[in-house]
């Protein structure tokens, strides 16, 4: 086998990759620039600069490349939700950088497609799970059960503490990104006095 053989699956698979970032930069800059609901596959494909077979190689809908730009941000956010293990923080501390963490994050994350939509823009969401999302429950969750274990939280279902979490999280952040200017601080506070109010009617650990 001659070694411009053995290197081809390599090439071809550096190709892969950067033809789905390229996509997906594209589909940033548009979606921020004309919106969602406006945006077409076809003015994501101008701005790539690839043929249309290319595209839909990788994506068939502009549903399909909103997804895994949701799927990239989560896998970007779980190392930063990971690193707040272990630190020894209480239930409350914990809970609070979680959530201004994620506010930020998605600030950051928004922040060339906010300024240049108007304010009450709704944001468009996922249909169903990605991997990368599936992830980061799984990361919130396992860190609220290490909690419930050490008794340093409120005594009940992970799960549904976790699911609890992440949809006051995603729908303040949603209202937060429509908001100008955009307030992670104040979005930070409400979350997580809903969370923690919420929370105090659970039952606590005995013992």
């Amino acid at each position: 086998m001659s070694q411009v053989a053995f290197l081809n699956p390599g090439k071809r698979e550096q190709t892969k990759v950067a033809n789905r970032q390229a996509i997906l930069d594209a589909a940033r800059e548009v979606f921020g620039e004309l919106g969602y609901e406006t945006a077409t596959v076809r003015d994501i494909i101008r701005r790539t600069g690839l043929a249309a077979g290319t595209f839909y190689n990788y994506y068939r809908s502009k549903e399909e490349v909103f997804a895994a730009l949701a799927d990239d941000g989560a896998k970007r956010f779980a190392p930063i939700l990971k690193s707040l293990r272990g630190k020894g923080y209480s239930f409350e501390d914990f809970v609070h950088r979680a959530i201004s963490a994620y506010f930020n994050f998605i600030a950051d994350e928004h922040h060339n497609w906010v300024s240049g939509r108007p304010a009450g823009e709704p944001q468009p969401h996922v249909r169903g799970e990605t991997p990368e999302m599936a992830a980061v429950f799984a990361e919130i969750r396992d860190a609220l059960a290490e909690d419930i274990a050490e008794r340093k939280g409120p005594f009940a279902d992970p799960d549904y503490m976790a699911a609890a979490c992440i949809a006051i999280a995603r729908d303040v952040g949603d209202k937060m990104l429509e908001r100008r200017p955009v307030d992670t601080a104040g979005a930070t506070e409400f979350a997580v006095t809903m969370i923690l109010g919420g929370l105090k009617g659970l039952p606590k650990a005995s013992g």
